[in-house]
């Protein structure tokens, strides 16, 4: 066995060696370092989108630190959690950040499965600040085809007839939230409407250059199944200021991502009305449609940290609540991969 990890050692570094040789990216010793890291895999890939949400998780008992690896503007930390193998990885802020980040981690590295953690926004109105969501899908709701004035639903879109684009998902028509319209019974809207459209996508599994349309990607099937085991967990109510209920794990059905900060109140609901979504975030979508591209296991996990907008207007809930959300992200993440962990060993 030690004969065959250090053949592919060797055989990565010649490829990775070669790569740098080609496109000068990585220093020879980082490339070295990745092909040694890889002998000791399979990981479970951590991405997580900023540092005061990574910061529950180094500082937990359950969290061993091990070696790091930086590149491409990425510190890619080695470590256990619960004596699982894991990479911890930052992304930064939204969607692009995300999914750079993601597919770095699932080009250079070992990895058997990824789990995505952090706040979100609160859509849902069953569910409440403090309570971690676990949908079983996600979309990216900001690729949008912003319709002419003079337009209507009927009419179809520049491009449709090609595939490009698809009036089948729906539209947001921005005239239905015109207030203060006095004197006519009817109304317009200069932007008139926007329609949500599908993500391009190019499976591992299919041919090059030859597209597919996604819109909602699911989470990996077996991560699922072991998420639903923790629906019902009782999470912590207080860090500095304290709730007055129990928060608790939910597990949803849909989950939202664009690079909004979404915080309004009219656009919460119609985004729960139109697609029934309950946590609303910046990075989880991406993630999503990467590893589904890459053929990885993946789940999503979010505490919710404010209401979108569904609060008072003198109000900033994500002020009060970010770090007890974290934390509560925190816990659940270490528990999935305790339960992960036990239906592995089975």
């Amino acid at each position: 066995m030690a004969v065959a990890h250090w053949l592919v050692l060797f055989v990565t570094v010649i490829v990775v060696s070669n790569m740098r040789d080609v496109n000068g990216a990585l220093p020879a010793a980082t490339l070295e370092a990745i092909a040694k890291a890889n002998v000791n895999g399979p990981y479970i890939g951590i991405v997580i989108p900023n540092l005061f949400e990574m910061g529950p998780l180094l500082n937990s008992s359950s969290y061993s630190a091990a070696e790091i690896i930086d590149f491409s503007g990425r510190r890619f930390r080695f470590g256990t959690v619960e004596e699982r193998k894991v990479i911890l990885v930052m992304t930064g802020l939204g969607v692009i950040n995300a999914a750079i980040t993601t597919q770095l981690l699932l080009s250079f590295f070992n990895v058997e499965g990824v789990i995505h953690y952090g706040i979100a926004r609160n859509a849902n109105p069953d569910l409440h600040i403090g309570d971690v969501a676990i949908p079983q899908y996600w979309a990216h709701t900001g690729l949008w085809n912003w319709q002419r004035y003079g337009q209507g639903p009927e009419d179809e879109l520049a491009l449709e007839s090609n595939g490009d684009y698809t009036r089948t998902l729906g539209h947001l028509r921005f005239a239905n939230y015109t207030t203060n319209v006095t004197g006519c019974a009817s109304h317009d809207n200069l932007l008139n409407s926007i329609w949500y459209q599908p993500e391009e996508v190019f499976p591992v599994t299919g041919t090059p250059e030859e597209r597919q349309h996604e819109f909602w990607v699911p989470v990996g099937s077996t991560y699922f199944a072991v998420a639903k085991k923790l629906e019902g967990l009782k999470l912590e109510p207080c860090v500095t200021t304290c709730l007055n209920y129990t928060p608790s794990v939910s597990i949803v059905e849909r989950g939202i991502s664009a690079s909004i900060y979404l915080d309004n109140s009219a656009y919460r609901s119609f985004i729960y009305d139109k697609f029934n979504v309950s946590p609303v975030d910046m990075e989880s979508a991406s993630v999503a449609l990467i590893c589904y591209q890459q053929s990885t296991p993946f789940i999503a996990i979010r505490a919710l940290s404010d209401l979108a907008g569904g609060g008072s207007a003198e109000s900033n809930e994500a002020d009060t609540f970010a770090d007890l959300a974290s934390d509560n992200a925190v816990t659940v993440v270490v528990e999935f991969i305790k339960q992960l962990s036990s239906r592995n060993s089975l």
